[in-house]
């Protein structure tokens, strides 16, 4: 009505007419400029592209979780308000809120593979030594390499290919395995295929760059919790952050009273016999453990927190790597280790390895002190035998059986154990 008014305010000629307008209260300059109302649209988190790597791709990680993080999806804890900056890019990990509703919220980590200044040294690394410059492209550098040219021209992801990486997960790779990291890629469309086909060529730098640097996403998105595996879900990767599901780490539950000390050991045991024997005839073993490479749940399950110091050996194939072979280094080996660090032979590797470690570096610091007298002396002999190397002919299921035993009349069937309240109840299983 007030457009038609304003518009008869320019073409009328009679004077009582143009009165009646002005009376209307028509101001022809005012109208033609006004527009009509816009939603209120609440001001956006300002994410830089250096924060989450995007400015290194297709040296990183991945996309596939960029828009949750863009659609504020994904909120850092102390990032809740506008006015908030984002936490300090050193860090290596953050905790996080994902939702896919915008109204039911679950904690998630926010972690980087490597420090960031780690990853700016590996940065300044690939540039002089490819290209003789203090910056430059990296993904055109890498590109260049004579390994990123066979990955260009392979149909299939072969041992020779990932020779020489320093991940431990590489260390004695079979075809198998390589097949399976091609087929559960989680960064591309599933294609369901062992052949490279379906990969770009950008996914082949960002699956080569991750492996070279920390292999701890392609483990959780190869071997999913949703099949019983004992990680974190994988959620995707955003440049280079990666979202997995949230943990806290064992080192806060050194603290914890003895009933929730032993049930975590239990289940600490009950995760290396699993990664030792499983239907799919992989062995895991740890070249490393400390406080944070296991987490634990809200409901007070125990999984592997950080899967970069996993490495796997094929019991069905066999390692299709000779120690010869792995000798091999180049740029890509050399991104996060010194490319002087010596390989472990995977024929070096025993089965107790990893239990050795755990009674080494964790058990000591969950269960001493915590026990009765003549438990806690038993608890000890295990623990003092098993760090030196346990010592007899025993096998590593033997040893864990015995600690097992000691342990199951010490832990309780309450709802602080959500993971398994209330089929403690009527089960002998627990």
């Amino acid at each position: 009505m007030g457009r038609w008014i304003c518009c008869l305010c320019s073409r009328v000629a009679d004077p009582l007419m143009l009165l009646l307008v002005l009376a209307l209260g028509c101001n022809p300059s005012t109208a033609a400029t006004a527009s009509p109302s816009v939603p209120h649209v609440k001001p956006s988190y300002s994410f830089g592209r250096t924060f989450l790597g995007l400015d290194k791709c297709n040296a990183c990680i991945g996309t596939s979780i960029c828009k949750k993080f863009f659609k504020e999806e994904i909120r850092f804890d102390t990032w809740l308000s506008s006015h908030l900056k984002l936490p300090p890019s050193s860090l290596l990990s953050y905790s996080g809120n994902y939702t896919d509703d915008a109204k039911s919220w679950r904690l998630v980590d926010i972690t980087r593979l490597t420090s960031k200044y780690q990853h700016d040294r590996a940065d300044k690394r690939i540039c002089t030594s490819l290209l003789k410059t203090k910056t430059c492209s990296l993904e055109r550098a890498l590109r260049r390499t004579q390994r990123f040219q066979k990955w260009l021209r392979a149909k299939r992801l072969t041992p020779d290919l990932v020779q020489g990486l320093s991940s431990p997960m590489l260390r004695c790779p079979s075809q198998r395995l390589l097949d399976r990291i091609v087929r559960r890629y989680a960064e591309v469309p599933d294609a369901g295929s062992i052949y490279m086909d379906h990969l770009t060529d950008r996914d082949k730098l960002r699956l080569l760059y991750t492996l070279a640097v920390n292999s701890h996403p392609i483990l959780l998105q190869i071997f999913p919790d949703v099949e019983g595996w004992p990680f974190p879900r994988y959620l995707g990767s955003c440049g280079r952050l990666v979202v997995s599901a949230s943990t806290r780490p064992l080192r806060d539950f050194f603290g914890a009273a003895p009933e929730v000390a032993a049930d975590l050991a239990l289940q600490l045991l009950a995760v290396l016999r699993s990664m030792a024997t499983n239907d799919l005839n992989y062995f895991f073993y740890f070249t490393h453990v400390d406080a944070g490479t296991f987490g634990v749940f809200s409901n007070g399950h125990l999984f592997i927190r950080d899967a970069s110091t996993l490495g796997i050996i094929d019991k069905e194939e066999g390692s299709q790597l000779i120690d010869g072979q792995q000798e091999y280094k180049d740029i890509f080996s050399c991104l996060t280790v010194d490319c002087q660090s010596p390989f472990v032979s995977c024929d070096s590797i025993r089965e107790k390895h990893s239990l050795v470690m755990v009674c080494q570096e964790l058990l000591p610091k969950l269960l001493t002190g915590k026990f009765l007298p003549p438990v806690q002396e038993k608890i000890d002999a295990f623990l003092q035998r098993c760090a030196r190397g346990l010592g007899d002919d025993r096998g590593v299921n033997e040893a864990i059986a015995e600690l097992a035993e000691i342990l199951k009349p010490l832990r309780s069937c309450d709802s602080r154990f959500a993971y398994r309240y209330p089929d403690c109840r009527y089960s002998d299983k627990y």
